[in-house]
């Protein structure tokens, strides 16, 4: 079969690689959609980051995945062939308390490994994944929509569910990236009634707007913004990983409101007495999403009727995986995914 690896600078090569056997509590996939997540680009794709155990270990890339169960192997319980399932990314020791909290993402143990990172990911035609790794996909939603949630949709729901968000308030995303689209969705989706997106690219922000993802988009201006939220908006989700935009989410988040940081990267220099303790925010810093969330998220997609694979502006072949990543590290698409099957 085929897999897609990162070598670094801005290089994708397309392997043969040995078709994977499933062995205790493991299963096969045949992978139907794998998307490129921004963090693809930033630490592997442009070049090699990390150390040790966090570093990319020279594995098919691709930690978006989802599939159909192809084959399971000894003591699998809860999957059987023909399943479509979506893979949480990061698997987990199991052992640890972040584990058992349904988060590991943050799991403390050596052997920690995420998919697409230090084993082999979704960019292949079939994928070797742990039973305790896959959650079930509704049948309203596609494996492109699959795909979506595994990583990005997941992450914006997390960071809306740690802000509390409630029906009838403001929100401010900055950033509209792909999870940026995927946290204006969402936010409508929860009840908000007004969300304004900001972000320096006028085709993203072309893209929101065609989308609905989000009210309004503009570049980002200080005075503009002022215009828009009034005080601010009380609910504020930065997904862009920048520093300015960072402030920019902090300084227009209403007072006693609730600000959360996803974008990876940036830094970000506060004034913390007038931005942070005389307006009383609450700032989270929100990582991915528990394998619980995930599969709320997964239920009320389908229940709204809400389909991620909105955001997917490119679909490339596995044979077409340079050009995906090029298309995606240009920064002005929505969503880029390399699919097998829809």
């Amino acid at each position: 079969m085929r897999g897609v690896y990162l070598p670094g600078g801005r290089r994708v090569d397309v392997r043969e690689v040995p078709e994977p056997q499933p062995g205790s509590g493991e299963v096969v996939l045949a992978v139907r959609a794998s998307t490129i997540c921004g963090s693809d680009l930033r630490a592997i794709y442009r070049e090699h980051r990390g150390e040790g155990p966090e570093a990319y270990q020279d594995v098919i890339a691709g930690h978006e995945p989802c599939g159909q169960v192809l084959a399971v192997g000894p003591e699998v319980e809860r999957v059987r062939v023909g399943d479509r399932v979506v893979v949480h990314h990061i698997s987990g020791c199991g052992q640890c308390d972040e584990c058992r909290r349904g988060y590991q993402i943050s799991c403390t143990s050596p052997r920690r490994q995420a998919y697409g990172w230090q084993r082999d990911g979704g960019h292949a035609e079939h994928l070797l994944a742990r039973e305790r790794d896959l959650l079930p996909l509704p049948d309203p939603l596609t494996f492109l929509d699959g795909a979506c949630v595994a990583c990005g949709f997941a992450t914006a729901y997390e960071a809306l569910c740690r802000v509390a968000l409630a029906g009838g308030e403001q929100v401010l995303v900055t950033g509209l990236g792909p999870v940026g689209l995927a946290a204006g969705m969402l936010a409508s989706a929860m009840g908000s009634p007004w969300v304004v997106g900001t972000d320096p690219s006028p085709e993203r922000r072309a893209l929101a707007r065609d989308l609905g993802a989000v009210d309004v988009a503009v570049e980002g201006d200080e005075d503009e913004l002022g215009d828009l939220l009034g005080d601010g908006a009380e609910v504020t989700v930065e997904c862009s990983g920048a520093g300015a935009a960072q402030l920019t989410a902090l300084r227009h988040t209403r007072r006693h409101g609730r600000c959360a940081l996803i974008g990876e990267g940036g830094t970000l220099t506060v004034d913390v007495s007038e931005v942070l303790i005389h307006r009383q925010l609450t700032v989270h810093g929100s990582w991915v999403a528990p394998t619980w969330r995930m599969a709320e998220l997964l239920e009320r997609l389908a229940r709204w009727d809400l389909h991620p694979e909105r955001v997917v502006t490119h679909r490339f072949p596995l044979t077409e995986a340079a050009r995906a990543y090029e298309v995606a590290d240009a920064g002005t698409a929505g969503k880029v995914g390399i699919v097998m099957a829809e």
